[in-house]
């Protein structure tokens, strides 16, 4: 008959096993997870099938990334309804809609498809949140561990995220409301990291011989400008970290727009004139809360990935000084 412990010899292994990975990925500290993160959304090459909810909704999205010559090329292709495909080459973005039989061409700024949401890696250095790593386990087959931001107060969304453990990449993504409830997620059902992604996966899926092509208006030039515009009531942690001027070509409108970051989570500020037909008060948009408010004859639009509390009190609170 064996012994006692000698019974418990193989599950002992087992959990000593279960503890040394988890050590092992706990060793590195949030921070360099999001460092580790950043690096392989800007240069690693996959391919995959992305599942987004998104309020309730869901839809299956294609998407095969590649970088060459040190250019993003990406395409990104909806497995439902209108078929939209998105192809990207660097900042340069064609939209097409083959129920429209067009595509409309825009600049991005090198903004990721699929990831321009993502905490940057000083997002650690902002205290309005906190940062820990809570478990691990698998997606898309691939072991992952799991990031969790948490913010201190009702004026932001938290983070969830699903670190592939080999390579830090974002295999699953969440955005969450101050109660706990996800607003949207991004989770790959099917990926390949690394692999060869052929040149042809990048390219449309269909002739785009017939169709019309739309470029974003060249009437309005973007100017970087000082501004008399102010917020009076800033959530704390937020700050300025962009203020630009969009002029019509024949010097008839402007429309001012100032960004506040709070290293995490970003809220556009757009001020225009009266003379438009925006309407005062909400409007939701995808993930986005929006608030406009009428100030001493503007029209003040502040919108972001923010719960409405946030954009409501910012735009009620911009003055001119």
């Amino acid at each position: 008959m064996r012994k006692f412990g000698q019974s418990l010899a193989p599950a002992a292994g087992i959990i000593f096993l279960m503890w040394s990975s988890l050590s092992l990925a706990q060793q590195s500290s949030p921070d360099q997870w999001l460092e580790r993160m950043a690096i392989a959304v800007a240069s690693i090459d996959y391919e995959g099938t992305v599942i987004r909810r998104q309020r309730g909704e869901s839809e299956a999205l294609k998407i095969a990334h590649k970088i060459v010559d040190g250019v993003v090329n990406e395409r990104l292709a909806s497995q439902e309804g209108n078929g939209l495909e998105i192809i990207r080459v660097g900042d340069e973005v064609h939209c097409i809609l083959p129920d429209q039989k067009s595509v409309l061409v825009e600049t991005w700024n090198n903004q990721s498809t699929l990831f321009s949401a993502l905490p940057r890696s000083e997002a650690t250095r902002t205290p309005q949140y906190d940062l820990s790593l809570q478990r691990e386990g698998r997606i898309a087959g691939r072991p992952a561990i799991m990031l969790a931001i948490r913010p201190h107060d009702e004026y932001r969304f938290g983070h969830r995220i699903w670190l592939d453990k080999e390579t830090a990449f974002p295999l699953q993504t969440s955005l969450v409301d101050p109660n706990g409830e996800v607003i949207e997620e991004i989770k790959f059902a099917e990926i390949s990291i690394g692999e060869n992604v052929a040149a042809a996966a990048l390219d449309p899926s269909m002739s785009l011989d017939s169709f019309t092509w739309y470029r974003e208006s060249d009437g309005y030039q973007t100017v970087d400008v000082d501004t008399d515009w102010n917020c009076d009531d800033l959530p704390a942690g937020f700050r300025p970290v962009s203020m630009k001027t969009e002029l019509s070509s024949d010097g008839g409108s402007s429309t001012t727009h100032i960004v506040y970051s709070d290293g995490i989570a970003s809220i556009s500020v757009f001020i225009a004139d009266t003379g438009g037909e925006e309407k005062d008060g909400w409007a939701l948009v995808g993930t986005s809360n929006s608030f406009t408010a009428e100030i001493d004859g503007y029209h003040v639009t502040a919108v972001g990935e923010v719960p409405g509390v946030t954009v409501q009190r910012i735009a009620s609170s911009m003055r001119r000084q």
